[in-house]
Order: structure tokens, then sequence, then C-alpha cells
């Protein structure tokens, strides 16, 4: 059982919903989801501080941050605060740059411990490893 973190942007939910699906369809792969849901209060709170720390309480249970490397990452407030919560953690950061993307987040792949392609293989090779 791997305990993971995905850093998503909710603007590009789609990108994050497709990598839970391909996680959920690898056969034998076990996997706890620590991420942030859509509708999780924490999205409520009442400074960015709390926001911060209602994550880093989050991905504290997490062996292994992933990363959507979409050039958006780029530009998000949030991610780059997590990805400074994941290095600050000691958590293994993945990145993972979207099948046919053409541009990519040079922050989320300089910050990455590994870098790997929209590719269910090179995902859960990079997780277990």
């Amino acid at each position: 059982m791997y305990n993971l973190f995905i850093s998503h942007s909710w603007s590009y939910s789609s990108y994050y919903n497709d990598l839970v699906k391909l996680l959920d369809a690898a056969p034998g792969f076990c996997y706890k989801n620590y991420s942030v849901p859509k509708n999780d209060p924490i999205h409520n709170a009442y400074s960015d501080r709390a926001l911060k720390e209602a994550i880093r309480d989050q991905m504290k249970y997490a062996s292994c941050v992933l990363i959507l490397a979409g050039v958006y990452a780029t530009y998000s407030k949030w991610i780059n605060i997590e990805i400074a919560l994941a290095q600050e953690m000691g958590k293994k950061i993945i990145a993972i740059e979207y099948w046919g993307a053409e541009r990519t987040s040079s922050i989320v792949k300089r910050c990455a411990d590994k870098i790997v392609k929209w590719n269910t293989n090179s995902i859960i090779n990079a997780i277990e490893s």
C-alpha cells in the first residue's frame, strides 16, 4: 500500500481525475490518496497560513508526492507551496508529464526526484523505487 499525495489545480481537475483513474486501473497497485478533495473544507480555511497547515497535515501521511508537470503548475501559488512542503518534509516528488503535453513546468521538473511520462508503468515504477 502506497500513501500518495497528488498535487493538482482544481482549475485543471480533468488531469487529476485522469491520473486517479490510471492508478485505480493498474493491476495489483494499491494506494491511499491523501490529496485534498475538491469539496474538502480545507478550501475554506480562514487564511493562507491555515490552508498551508491543513495541506501539511494532509501531506504528512504520504510517502510520495505526485505533481502533474503542466505549465500551469509554474504559476500556481499552492502547487509551489506543496512542493516546498514536500521538500521540507523529505517526501519524494515525482513530476508527471501529461501525455501529449508540449510545454511543462520547469519549476516542477527542477524540484522533482523523478520525472516520468504519462505511462502507468513509469509512474508506478517511480513510486515503488
